[in-house]
């Protein structure tokens, strides 16, 4: 029995309660605030809920008496073996095992569709995240967003919603002009400009450039810059796209700035503010009145050169994703974008948008490189900084995937490359994948002696024991897990709990005999732990998918 279940059987009998008028209780319905968790105290049983506590006070009774009434009923509920009083008001309950070792056969049922959910269904989610300009490869500090945002958009996606992954292409304005002039002095052997861009990767696009257009070397300067832009940009964004699709993130759109010009959607959504009454002009520059709606100051829309601000180009835009029919605009930003924050919100209330329903922009923290405690920092080709590659190089996808995912955003996190390619226990990724891998290797045994997973005569009441309660309990806790790491933008939940089950995994495995040995006979409760071994394998399986990480047979 899930914890989701259990729920609707909170909420079941809590309206019958109402009905019968053996309490006064108000219409709950699907109120989240009717929770079903495990408690911290095994003793305590399998779940308990505090529901009692929280609406003791609208039903004008005190906190026991609706707990007792409640674990009456719930005592009576098929699949609950007991619901007791706790406290001032909690309501512990054991489930049968017979009930939770069905889960089992759930999980397999369900397959690679275990843990995922509908509630998010109709929702049209715009993820945009990474959208470094293309004037040098990934850095590391953007292959953190790389691992989250496509993450993120995966569980969302499990969780019902319709997900465009998008990188906003920044082929366009000062950055690229500089980009173009390093390379250009790269071709022409001379020094870097003060403000250009450094490293052996600039050497290299200027010769690809060459041997492309050998036409250049004969150009003059005010002629060759253009060429040099165009192809260094799209030489450049390749490699971009290769590395992060190396990665294992492909996007769904790649949307170029500078199309937004040529369109003239920054036009178009300038006339829109103005004509709304959201600027007006000073200093002959355009702003926008930004403070109106929680800004820290008013913006420059339109320079008074008539150049426009990159306050513009976010309106423009954010009206472009919302004409597409996106219901939630998501941003990934690194951790110097708090300024973002305010004008981002005030650009769409400018548009007649809730920016607490249509906006939403997820900050994150650094990371860094380290070994045996100290930064690595150099990159022979970015020159300055480690680079996505030099992670990957150094701790193989996976690894690097799931190093960057396992820690809240909100956390600084260093990756230690000692830690990150042992092969041992304290290796969270290398933990997690030998469970699953030792799995299969016990499903590949099982079948050579002829010995397949219980099918109809599964018998869950045989999973009895406590450490199959526990991993049973553990799997259970899947789809709540899921619709927690959506609902909160927590990527790091799924992680954490694949390590946690993982671990229960072990445990059972360790005290609990799944194969026959020598002459045994094989039984039914043999059948029924492979049924459990199988739905462990998947849902350790359905999870590191979510994380874009794999799920090896063997290591």
């Amino acid at each position: 029995m899930t914890p989701e279940r259990l729920r609707d059987a909170v909420v079941s009998v809590l309206a019958e309660l109402a009905a019968d008028g053996v309490v006064p209780l108000p219409p709950v319905g699907a109120s989240p605030q009717v929770r079903v968790e495990r408690p911290k105290i095994k003793e305590h049983g399998d779940y308990a809920t505090s529901v009692a506590l929280q609406l003791a006070k609208r039903a004008g009774i005190a906190p026991r008496e609706l707990a007792t009434a409640l674990a009456d009923r719930l005592s009576k509920v098929e699949g609950v073996a007991a619901a007791e009083v706790a406290g001032p008001g909690f309501v512990n309950i054991r489930v049968d095992s017979a009930a939770q070792g069905f889960v089992a056969a759930e999980v397999v049922a369900a397959g690679r569709a275990y843990g995922r959910h509908e509630r998010a269904e109709g929702q049209r989610v715009n993820v945009e995240f990474v959208s470094a300009n293309p004037t040098g490869p990934v850095l590391l500090s953007h292959s953190r967003w790389a691992a989250v945002g496509n993450s993120l958009a995966r569980i969302l996606t499990a969780f019902g919603a319709q997900v465009t992954q998008e990188y906003y292409f920044n082929d366009a304005g000062a950055q690229i002009d500089r980009f173009a002039a390093s390379l250009l002095a790269s071709m022409r052997d001379r020094p870097t400009p003060d403000d250009g861009y450094a490293g052996a990767y600039i050497g290299e696009i200027a010769e690809h450039i060459r041997a492309q257009r050998p036409e250049v070397d004969e150009l003059p300067d005010g002629e060759v810059l253009e060429v040099v832009r165009s192809a260094g940009v799209a030489l450049m964004f390749d490699e971009i796209k290769r590395s992060l699709s190396d990665f294992g993130v492909d996007f769904d759109v790649y949307f170029s700035e500078r199309e937004l010009h040529e369109r003239g959607e920054v036009e178009v959504a300038v006339e829109r503010l103005r004509g709304g009454g959201m600027t007006y002009e000073a200093d002959g520059a355009l702003w926008l009145r930004s403070t109106a709606y929680g800004d820290d100051k008013d913006r420059v829309l339109v320079r008074s050169d008539g150049r426009p601000t990159y306050v513009c180009n976010d309106a423009a835009y954010y009206l472009d994703k919302r004409r597409r029919g996106f219901d939630k605009v998501m941003i990934l930003l690194g951790a110097d974008h708090h300024g973002y924050l305010g004008r981002y919100r005030a650009l769409a209330a400018a548009f007649g948008d809730d920016p607490d329903l249509t906006l939403e922009l997820l900050i994150g923290q650094m990371v860094n490189l380290v070994r045996d405690g100290e930064p690595l920092r150099m990159s022979k080709r970015a020159g300055t900084v480690a680079t996505l590659e030099d992670l990957v190089d150094a701790l193989g996808v996976d690894a690097a995937r799931y190093a960057l995912v396992r820690y809240s955003m909100d956390a600084t996190i260093d990756v230690d490359v000692g830690l990150w390619t042992r092969q041992s226990n304290d290796n969270p990724v290398f933990y997690v994948q030998y469970a699953h891998a030792r799995m299969a290797s016990v499903l590949r045994n099982a079948e050579e002696l002829g010995l397949a997973p219980a099918g109809e005569d599964f018998e869950p009441a045989l999973l009895s024991s406590a450490p199959e309660g526990d991993l049973l309990r553990s799997l259970a806790d899947f789809p709540g897990v899921v619709a927690q790491a959506a609902e909160l933008r927590e990527p790091h939940r799924v992680a954490r709990y694949l390590e946690a089950t993982a671990a229960a995994f072990h445990r059972f495995y360790d005290e609990c005999r799944v194969l026959p040995r020598g002459d045994e006979e094989p039984t039914n409760l043999h059948r029924s732990r492979l049924v459990l071994l199988a739905a462990s394998r998947q849902v350790i399986a359905n999870g590191l998918e979510l994380l874009g990480v794999s799920a090896p047979d063997r290591m």
